[in-house]
């Protein structure tokens, strides 16, 4: 049968859909069917989701980048929420559920302008134009004076943190968020800008409640000494990346032993010079050695016998970090070290967390590079959780130390752009204003969904939201725990404003992309192995 249209083009096995109702209406469902997961896991009582991926690791979180990173998503259109949200994610690590959710809405209130006659352009069109005003109307609800913050009081980096990390584990936001403040403040530079996330390390042990977490002025290594000195006070440091042990020598020699003083001298040499070695670290003040390889039992044995903690870092990012945080520089051979080359710690000791042996090094006093999180919960599902608060908690004083103000939290912020966008839309003449007013009306999704996650009526808050703004209050949101509406800033419920920005702006252009396809064009499937499986017994790296 000779093939005609575009199936005489493409190659047998593809799929072409084409068309409104194809194409268009078909992404749009894919969109909201991930939307509907993430929406019920938005706000401090959102539903956790069970996740088990496809190497059976089992994740039980309410935090939507993790979901859906661990959904591997199929649908081309869904995807593009995805990375919408994967982007957030990154940019200022909260906030990525909001994303998801708000394009989602945006697309199915799109779905009904479709169903009503209007054509996707106009509703694009309307949609920019509600994006940019909506960010015009943002910049007038930044609460005065918060522009300018001191990212080193506790106090109000405190009141900056509460909200992102009680979204993810609400009741215990002000342990987290103080916690979190203080190890950011501790490894905070001269110029907040530089604030590198990378520096608060989190330590996760079973055992213990949340009661129990503290904070570490230093590293938390999951070693154990090797010698029998297990600490050290004062001291100073040096790093061998490459392993403290006798180098084996590149060429084969052939050795001729004749008598049996020979055989002796020889083992002798060799001790002899393992102990010059050892001797010439111990010579350069350094009490402790930090190897990043193999540590052979002769080098050892010098070592005990000059007094010299020795410790093993296998991983060479684990080993980098330490050299941040005692100021060494890593070593490739064993030799003298310079004394530019050590590093120093107040203290450094072997102590037992939970059953788990563990060294800790603190450097209290000078300019600290490093603070580590010790986290204690009873299951590992729980500890995942609470180290996504805390990187949450620890992305948002970065997004902060770069942008401070703040904006009413609570659903207060979405209710009063809901308000202001629907007045926009009735100044707009033309097809446009649909588009705007459903814009406007998307905005009652956070609201509605908070209420309904809390289990409150959400037709008698969102009602009552309105009313109150209407009156001019355009802080009143939502007080979870009372059921009723509150002033956000007597809840100190605050949301950064760079988060809400880059959630708005990706989630209307994420839904504006998903709008402009019209045809899908797929080829057929190529065979083989596909790109993602990798063969067994393949490792990550």
């Amino acid at each position: 049968m000779s093939q005609y249209g575009i199936q005489s083009m493409l190659k047998e096995g593809h799929k072409h859909l084409s068309g409104l109702d194809e194409a268009v209406v078909k992404n749009i469902d894919a969109c909201k069917q991930l939307s509907t997961i993430t929406r019920t896991s938005l706000g401090p009582n959102g539903m956790n989701k069970m996740v088990i991926n496809h190497l059976d690791k089992l994740f039980v979180t309410n935090d939507a980048a993790t979901i859906v990173n661990e959904l591997e998503v199929q649908h081309p259109a869904a995807k593009l929420l995805v990375l919408a949200g994967k982007a957030q994610q990154e940019e200022i690590g909260d906030g990525a559920n909001l994303t998801i959710s708000f394009s989602g809405e945006l697309l199915s209130k799109a779905e009904e302008l479709i169903r009503m006659g209007l054509h996707p352009s106009e509703i694009i069109s309307g949609y920019t134009k509600a994006i940019k005003k909506t960010i015009e109307i943002l910049d007038d609800l930044v609460e005065e004076g918060s522009e300018n913050m001191d990212v080193r009081s506790k106090e109000q980096v405190v009141k900056r943190l509460k909200a992102p990390v009680a979204s993810k584990q609400f009741g215990q936001e002000e342990i987290l968020s103080s916690l979190v403040a203080d190890a950011c403040i501790q490894v905070c530079p001269k110029n907040p800008a530089n604030f590198n996330v990378d520096n608060v390390r989190v330590a996760k042990f079973l055992g213990g409640g949340l009661h129990n977490c503290t904070v570490v002025r230093g590293m938390v290594l999951k070693t154990d000494a090797l010698g029998s000195i297990k600490q050290a006070q004062k001291a100073k440091v040096a790093v061998f990346a490459g392993g403290v042990d006798t180098s084996a020598t590149e060429t084969k020699g052939t050795v001729l032993i004749h008598t049996a003083e020979q055989l002796e001298n020889y083992a002798k040499t060799e001790e002899a010079k393992i102990e010059e070695l050892i001797k010439a670290v111990a010579d350069s003040g350094a009490k402790v050695i930090v190897s990043g390889a193999a540590v052979g039992e002769m080098a050892l044995h010098f070592c005990e016998r000059y007094k010299i903690m020795v410790l093993k870092v296998s991983s060479k990012f684990e080993l980098r970090r330490f050299c941040r945080t005692v100021g060494a520089v890593a070593m490739l051979k064993l030799c003298q070290p310079n004394p530019g080359d050590l590093g120093y710690v107040d203290s450094i000791s072997v102590e037992e967390i939970a059953g788990v042996r563990v060294t800790i090094v603190k450097n209290e006093e000078g300019g600290n590079s490093v603070s580590t999180v010790l986290l204690r919960a009873s299951t590992d599902s729980i500890l995942d959780d609470l180290e996504r608060a805390v990187d949450d908690g620890v992305n948002t004083y970065k997004a902060m130390c770069r942008d401070s103000r703040i904006v009413p939290g609570a659903a207060a912020t979405e209710i009063e752009l809901a308000r202001r966008v629907k007045e926009f839309s009735f100044k707009e003449t033309g097809l446009d204003q649909y588009a705007i007013a459903k814009f406007a009306q998307s905005f009652e999704m956070v609201p509605k969904t908070l209420a309904e996650n809390a289990g409150l009526n959400s037709m008698e808050i969102i009602s009552s939201l309105y009313a109150e703004h209407a009156a001019g209050k355009t802080k009143v949101g939502i007080d979870l725990v009372g059921g009723l509406c509150k002033d956000a800033s007597t809840l100190q419920v605050w949301d950064l404003h760079v988060t809400k920005f880059f959630a708005l702006k990706y989630a209307a252009d994420a839904a504006c992309t998903v709008l402009r396809v019209d045809q899908i064009i797929m080829a057929k499937p190529a065979g083989g192995p596909r790109r993602g499986d990798q063969p067994a017994g393949m490792d990550e790296d």
